[in-house]
């Protein structure tokens, strides 16, 4: 494997309330150099989470919410930002109440996601929440979320409705699905 190339210059090229457009000059370990173009983290060192909440044996928390990308309503997981200062636990924790209305006793870091790593400097850390418990906490949506139980065993049946089509939360359901099969859940 070679080395990780160098960026030598990175200059944002434009920014938003919540995106920046860097412009990166790297220098490959071969000595070729190129520019790329990336969209960047708004809030540098902050991450995101996005939750599997597991009410019991076969049931998934989904929530449907506007998503402004794809104009329409949606059905997915629970996900937001981590706040500065709060580990990946509290932001899940926070936002599985903020958005379900439930907390949990148990959290899970299952893995991490890129979307498209090729231009995105984002990750998502993905997070199994279980013991869950109701407790609701005012959150910064424009309007009440809508709370779907989903049977986990009926992923397929979910795809099957177009209502669910955000790749990190497909794939966190069926790594939830596998992890729940080792642990003979």
């Amino acid at each position: 494997m070679p080395d990780i190339p160098i960026i030598r210059k990175k200059t944002t090229i434009a920014a938003s309330r919540l995106f920046r457009i860097e412009s990166l000059d790297i220098e490959f370990s071969n000595g070729e150099q190129r520019n790329f173009e990336r969209l960047a983290r708004s809030n540098p060192g902050g991450g995101a989470v996005l939750v599997v909440p597991i009410l019991n044996e076969d049931t998934v928390v989904l929530i449907r919410e506007y998503s402004a990308g794809v104009h329409r309503y949606e059905l997915g997981l629970p996900k937001g930002r981590t706040e500065p200062g709060e580990s990946l636990m509290e932001a899940a924790n926070r936002e599985l109440k903020e958005e379900i209305g439930y907390g949990a006793n148990n959290l899970y870091h299952l893995t991490s996601f890129s979307i498209a790593p090729s231009y995105l400097e984002h990750m998502t850390e993905i997070i199994i929440a279980t013991g869950l418990y109701p407790e609701k906490l005012e959150g910064d949506e424009p309007e009440e979320l809508e709370v779907v139980p989903w049977p986990l065993s009926d992923i397929n049946g979910l795809l099957a409705t177009g209502e669910c089509t955000e790749a990190r939360s497909i794939a966190a359901l069926f790594m939830a699905v596998e992890y729940r099969k080792k642990l003979g859940l």
